[in-house]
């Protein structure tokens, strides 16, 4: 209830801030003017003449000036506050109006209320440390959060929804423990604990009427002046809701509060209405006493000078303390207005700022891309919308620069949020955007501060950096490696291309952003882009060797992954399956050519001797911690002589690895035969991503098999067929028709449909599912009667590693890590890869199984009929040709 009555407060004063703000100015105004009708005549010392007061005491003065000293700092660090909310004035004018109007407000209350505001001056410093501007901050946040007017209204509302009863709550608790000063029964503390519950109602309520009126207003104005964008750079945050709400006061406080509350308020009854009767029974002594005071209290006097001369008397001789606190605000003014950073900067944080002609943020809510849309044609920096100066390296390099950015267009209101404080160091995604012209500079310019070592890339916009690339300055597929972050160098290419495409929004559905390039950069890929977000699905628990593996699998291929679970849930009935590893060597094969026939049989010879052997094994070991040759194939065609290196590689897939060692026993070879020439480091022999038989018969990689016996209850409940049906159509299928289409390591039914899913998603090389599907799917009749089925998969030349290449990826990694694979074994090197390819050759078995039971029970077509088409309508898409359109 009192949530949404704040609510409702928050939105009325939000929707009407020039309402607002006029009344709380002229109520201001009229308390101002009527406090100095009626209080300047009794001024102590112009036209009256106050009593002598004891003399005060130096450890009392030094004592006062501290605590004004306090009170100055206090005011300071609370308009820091706001300056970090990207306002260096505008805010700040807003809590000193609050200050001020408070202070205005509880001096004429307590003026009507006839109270003597004599001693007022040291009550001052404790009505300052009793001013608290954490909330108009919060508030403040709430409002800054939005992206459109409208929303600041509705933020506004929510933070007064969140912040209204806590804030009330904790007013009426200091009202009343300040309240029971005044019963002390101490005069001058009475006045001054009068004073500081007439400050606290007063800064209640100027900030739950004054300062989101001026906030909303200000809010607006800046938009309008700067074509929506506001003009303290503030348009992004990440997470101001949230921080928020999850810093409401804990219940059980509020409880303690509010019965604290409640005891107080009977305090005050019982003093102050309960024990009246016993106060009348002692007024018949008041006139007297009042007759022997009366020589204490203040008498009027003529003036001996105008006002004005008075007051200014008085500025001339002030008290040392007094030119203390009044030197330490000066100083503090001083250092806030001219020494403070530049209004634009802010220690507020970016969370993954993304990077296109100018960072963009994460949106709080998941939206339904995952890149932002960017515009065809690229556009520089706009000068309101970044710093006020060249000098951001003075500054730490987790301060980060907030510019707002146009909202994507598929969503044109983002709640945008913000993150604060020591999360910082975390987020930090680059380094600080400095302010850049409004239009883009001439060439030499940006050659220069593209070579100047202090200034860099970073301080020119995208389009200066595309006239660098156009001018050959900067080499188009360095742009990630020369760039401030790769991120930037990736936006800045699809603008070029963007440019030459026939559609400059085509790169639009591509996303980029949110992607650690620099495990891309020299590794993996050239010329990025973007990236390609395929489905990942999972298949298990596929029990293999007494384990449970849950499988993943990246494909755009409907019923692969179900199918494949159906398979794995079957062999799991049965028993579970067997694999092992029947060889464990990576080839590469070098063609070498020497003057006659003759010549390669010699160089033939001495290579398959142990002599020749041993020494070439000594070169191409020394290469590597983990190459080991194995043995040398030697095929000789005329006078060209092909030689096949085989060698283990640890846990990688080891191409890289076995190429160096192969170019080192070359040019071993080389000295022994000094007219052998060196045609090709690869020349087709060894065989890599064709198919060939030479894999297939001496295999390649990890050569492993599979197997695992299915019961016949399973084949028949689960499978839907039958052993002997599944016999008969594995024969005619995967063997005879094999044969007959002269295939080559393709006795399977789809075994590059798993090996490429698998690859996809782990990192591998996706090519190599050409020569790794090699297999042999056999099946047979087995068990007691004959009705169980045993099935085998055997895959000579499965090449794969769990280390380089893109399993340094963090998605494929975590693909590895999924089956406890990722990286090399610590303990057994080569291991990671070996059970991977175990894995690999199981999985097949499983979806080998799964599509033969379809086949042979006849459901093929009919579930990719169900699974596998497209629900979209081609004869609605513009463009295509059909029947009926013509």
């Amino acid at each position: 209830m009192l949530t949404r009555l704040f609510r409702m407060h928050g939105l009325l004063v939000a929707s009407h801030p020039w309402e607002v703000i006029v009344g709380t100015v002229t109520l201001t105004i009229c308390m101002m003017s009527m406090n100095m009708f009626t209080g300047n005549d009794q001024i102590c010392g112009w036209n009256f003449d106050c009593p002598k007061t004891e003399e005060i005491l130096s450890s009392d003065i030094i004592i006062l000036t501290i605590t004004r000293c306090i009170a100055i700092i206090y005011i300071y660090f609370q308009f820091q506050n706001l300056r970090q909310l990207g306002s260096k004035y505008i805010l700040g004018i807003a809590g000193l109006f609050t200050i001020f109007s408070s202070f205005v407000f509880s001096t004429v209350v307590i003026h009507f209320l006839d109270k003597e505001l004599t001693g007022l001056n040291e009550a001052l410093p404790f009505f300052l440390l009793l001013i608290d501007l954490s909330k108009a901050c919060a508030l403040a946040k709430f409002a800054l959060s939005s992206s459109s007017q409208d929303e600041v209204r509705d933020n506004i509302a929510r933070g007064m929804a969140v912040l209204g009863p806590t804030f009330t709550l904790d007013a009426l608790v200091e009202c009343l423990v300040i309240g029971v000063g005044t019963m002390s029964g101490v005069r001058q503390l009475e006045i001054m604990c009068c004073f500081g519950c007439m400050s606290v109602l007063a800064n209640y309520f100027v900030f739950m009427t004054f300062f989101p009126a001026c906030v909303s207003l200000v809010l607006e104005l800046s938009r309008e002046s700067q074509e929506g964008h506001p003009i303290w750079q503030l348009s992004h945050f990440s997470r101001v809701m949230e921080e928020e709400e999850d810093n409401k006061p804990n219940p059980v406080t509020q409880r303690v509060k509010m019965i604290m509350s409640l005891g107080l308020v009977m305090v005050h009854a019982h003093s102050r209405w309960l024990a009246e009767p016993l106060s009348i029974n002692t007024t018949m002594g008041i006139p007297r006493v009042g007759m022997e005071l009366d020589h204490l209290s203040p008498r009027r006097i003529e003036p001996e000078k105008p006002l004005w001369h008075f007051y200014l008397t008085r500025m001339i001789t002030m008290d040392i303390e007094q030119v203390i606190c009044l030197a330490l605000a000066l100083l503090l003014a001083i250092k806030y207005i001219f020494f403070e950073q530049a209004e634009m900067e802010s220690t507020l944080s970016l969370k993954n700022p993304i990077t296109m002609s100018a960072p963009t943020l994460v949106p709080r809510r998941p939206t339904e891309t995952c890149c932002r849309k960017e515009p065809p044609v690229p556009r520089t920096h706009d000068p309101a919308q970044t710093m006020a100066d060249h000098t951001p390296a003075n500054k730490e390099e987790r301060d980060e620069v907030i510019r707002p950015l146009p909202a994507p267009a598929t969503d044109p209101q983002p709640k945008n949020v913000f993150v604060v404080g020591e999360e910082e160091e975390e987020l930090k995604s680059g380094p600080t955007h400095p302010n850049l012209p409004p239009k883009s500079r001439g060439l030499d310019e940006c050659v220069a501060i593209l070579n100047n070592p202090e200034l860099g890339p970073r301080f020119l916009s995208d389009a200066e950096v595309m006239l660098l690339v156009n001018s050959k300055y900067i080499p188009a597929y360095k742009l990630e490696a020369m760039m401030e972050r790769p991120e930037r160098g990736v936006a800045i290419r699809r603008q070029m291309i963007s440019e030459k495409l026939p559609s400059p929004s085509a790169l639009s559905s591509l996303p980029y952003t949110d992607y650690d390039y620099s495990k891309v950069m020299g590794t993996c890929c050239e010329n990025v882009i973007g990236y390609m977000p395929v489905p990942v699905g999972v298949a298990g628990p596929l029990h293999l060797d007494g384990k449970q593996f849950q499988v993943p699998m990246a494909t755009t291929e409907g019923c692969l992954v179900a199918s494949t679970n159906r398979g794995c849930r079957a062999i799991a009935l049965g028993g579970g399956a067997s694999s092992r590893i029947l060889a464990d060597s990576m080839t590469r094969g070098p063609v070498v050519r020497l003057p006659s026939a003759c010549q390669a049989a010699e160089v033939k010879a001495w290579l398959e001797s142990t002599d020749g052997f041993h020494d070439i094994k000594e070169a191409f070991d020394s290469t590597s911690r983990f190459a080991r040759l194995q043995k040398l194939l030697v095929g000789l065609a005329g006078r060209n002589l092909y030689i096949r290196f085989h060698s283990k590689t640890g846990d990688a897939m080891g191409m890289n690895m076995i190429s160096k060692g192969t170019e080192q026993a070359l040019s071993r070879l080389q000295q022994h035969f000094p007219e052998l020439q060196l045609v090709a480091v690869s020349g087709n022999y060894c065989t890599d991503k064709k198919p060939a038989a030479i894999n297939w018969i001496e295999g390649r990689g990890k050569s492993a098999v599979c197997e695992a016996t299915i019961p016949a209850k399973v084949v028949r409940e689960v499978l839907k067929t039958t052993t002997e049906a599944l016999v008969d159509v594995n024969i005619n299928k995967n063997l005879v028709g094999s044969a007959m289409a002269g295939s080559i390591g393709g006795f399977n039914a789809h075994a590059a449909n798993l090996v490429a899913a698998i690859y996809i998603a782990c990192g591998q090389d996706p090519a190599q599912s050409v020569g790794s599907s090699n297999c042999i799917t056999l099946m047979e009749a087995s068990g007691p009667t004959g009705k169980d089925l045993y099935i085998s998969c055997t895959m000579p030349s499965i090449e794969l590693g769990t280390v380089g290449g893109g399993t340094n990826l963090p998605p494929q990694q975590a693909c590895l890590q999924m089956l406890g694979v990722q990286g090399a074994s610590q303990d057994c090197p080569g291991e990671n890869a070996r059970q991977l390819a175990r894995v690999v050759c199981a999985t097949v078995l499983a979806g080998e199984l799964s599509l033969m039971a379809a086949l042979a029970a006849g459901h093929l077509v009919k579930s990719h009929m169900t699974h596998n088409r497209s629900k979209v309508n081609l004869q609605e898409i513009p463009g295509t040709c059909t029947k009926k359109a013509s």
